[in-house]
């Protein structure tokens, strides 16, 4: 296969790394390392006059199989890799030092967050007592800058990035908490999802090392969300669990628990766990690399089944669709949901592999998804037209407008994969640079809807 220009050889790149990652010898590190020297390789070559395709063909033999590229990687680096696997505690290894770091400065982050939750209650704002208004906007910038502050450590972000993020959190702040919101009030509820969903995108951002440009960093980014999302469920259903018990037990001697755990112990349990989860997801990638991919392949036929009865039972009764804010709600999680599945899908497959039933049923998802999305559009246009524009219907109408778009790219790109006309790399390379979209919408929301609904 040839190379046309840069975006073919990013394709044949990724398509080597895919190959590397299927070796479990290798760990993601190494093969970053692996990779770096690849592209030097066809840098020196592109340089002394050869075409990229021919670089790339010539840079790869000259590595040789992998077989023989992972002994020569294993003989250079034998004393890293030694110390790395006996000799963890070997003072005079750096990377060993920094492993034994690892844990202290998680735990110090994951007390970090906990502790801001409860900052609050220093100027009477408990938990227990608020009305929901305060813990609701400002829950994410009590855990997501610790959560920031880990990466920029692990990652060794430069000064200038640490600059932009902590820019980015005061804003976040700013735009929560400039605006005197009524409890009742749609911009607040607009708040509390689209804040959240920006400042995820800020510690993306650190989690990439300040390298937000690059296609395959974003997508690593895409599944540490998804591994840390596991991760969280489980931790989750763990804090309930000992939450019960502890209420429980409790309850057995005549002591009431309720008002620990609703004001400590949940709330700092979970701002916690935000950070425990990212450490576990980083600490024990070979383990949940094989979960992940597993409930991907799960759940993608079920909601792809789920999707098209709704849409023969749309034809079949020719009701519409109700747009009132719960409807709303419930359908953008699941066009959210089934985005998930997509953009974690293509993160874990093997670039490599032809397209097979899988490829497919994804097609069938996003193709249900798309016309379901084209449907809730005309409902909510419908309804602006009659009723004007409010929060809400103005928020799902701009983020049901970048789904379709989104839907509607990714489905002309499986599309041409499963017909053998484009390569897979395309439709990873799409979902990685459509996540600025995201953000600078969620950004455009928390900035602008409550001056302009709110206070208009």
């Amino acid at each position: 296969m040839t190379i046309a220009g840069d975006s073919e050889l990013e394709g044949q790149i990724a398509e080597w790394r895919a190959y590397v990652h299927r070796r479990r010898e290798m760990h993601s590190t190494d093969a970053e390392e692996l990779e770096d020297h690849l592209r030097n390789r066809i840098t020196e070559l592109t340089e002394s006059g050869l075409r990229a395709d021919e670089a790339f063909l010539i840079a790869v033999k000259r590595m040789g199989t992998l077989d023989e590229l992972s002994r020569e990687f294993a003989r250079e680096h034998s004393e890293r890799l030694w110390k790395q696997l006996v000799l963890a505690k070997e003072p005079s290894a750096p990377a060993a030092a920094r492993s034994r770091r690892e844990l202290p400065v998680m735990l110090l982050c994951a007390a970090v967050a906990a502790l801001a939750v409860k900052v609050p209650s220093l100027f009477g704002v408990d938990i227990a007592d608020d009305d929901g208004s305060f813990y609701v906007r400002n829950m994410s910038l009590f855990v997501l800058p610790p959560l920031a502050a880990y990466f920029v450590w692990q990652r060794r972000v430069g000064p200038r990035v640490i600059g932009a993020l902590a820019a980015l959190f005061v804003l976040g702040a700013i735009a929560a908490n400039a605006y005197p919101l009524d409890d009742g009030s749609q911009s607040l509820a607009i708040t509390a999802i689209h804040l959240p969903l920006a400042l995820w995108l800020v510690v993306g951002v650190a989690y990439t090392g300040g390298d937000w440009r690059s296609d395959r960093r974003r997508m690593d980014f895409v599944r540490f969300s998804g591994e840390w999302l596991i991760y969280l469920n489980l931790l989750g259903a763990g804090g309930g669990m000992l939450m019960a018990f502890t209420a429980g037990t409790f309850n057995a001697i005549g002591l009431d628990a309720e008002e620990f755990i609703g004001s400590w112990l949940a709330p700092c349990g979970f701002a916690a766990a935000v950070i425990v989860s990212a450490w576990l997801v980083e600490a024990k990638q070979s383990v949940i690399e094989n979960m992940a991919p597993v409930l991907t392949r799960v759940f993608t036929p079920l909601f792809a089944a789920t999707l098209l009865a709704f849409l023969v039972a749309v034809a079949w009764t020719n009701n519409g669709i109700d747009v009132e804010r719960d409807a709303l709600i419930l359908f953008d999680l699941l066009l959210v949901v089934v985005l998930g599945l997509l953009l974690y899908s293509i993160s874990a497959r093997d670039l490599t592999a032809p397209p097979g039933f899988f490829d497919r049923m994804q097609l069938a998802l996003v193709v249900s998804a798309l016309v379901i999305d084209a449907l809730v559009l005309l409902a909510i246009t419908g309804r602006i037209t009659e009723w004007g524009f409010t929060p809400n219907k103005t928020a799902a109408l701009g983020e049901n407008i970048i789904l379709l778009a989104n839907l509607a790219w990714s489905a002309w790109l499986l599309l041409g994969f499963v017909r053998g006309r484009m390569p897979f790399a395309h439709l990873e390379r799409w979902q990685t640079r459509y996540m600025v979209v995201y953000a600078a919408w969620a950004w455009t929301v928390v900035l602008t809807f409550p001056p302009l609904f709110d206070f208009a």
